[in-house]
């Protein structure tokens, strides 16, 4: 892994430049006064939000992108002929068996 020193002026004027660097696995130092400050370094996996890894997960052909749901198509009632379910209706409400 790279190290690299900087100073604040140089971060803010170069930070896209020291971004790719620790994308690219390495590690910034930031300084004030040549005093170390702060360090960016690159995130682990498992510091990363669950939707980046999944889209890199993809990216990578891991896993392949949810599919959307199919309908659920309710069918369409079977006819019956001389109104017999009329009649079962009838008697289950009535009571008569």
């Amino acid at each position: 892994m790279e190290r690299t020193k900087i100073g604040i002026r140089e971060a803010k004027m170069h930070l896209s430049r020291y971004l790719k660097a620790v994308q690219n696995g390495g590690e910034v130092i930031i300084t004030d006064r040549g005093r170390p400050i702060g360090k960016i370094v690159p995130l682990e996996h498992d510091e990363m939000p669950l939707s980046e890894r999944l889209k890199q997960l993809e990216s990578k052909g891991v896993i392949e992108p949810r599919r959307p749901r199919k309908e659920f198509k309710i069918p369409f009632p079977i006819p019956v002929a001389n109104e017999i379910a009329q009649k079962f209706l009838k008697e289950d409400r009535d009571g008569d068996y």
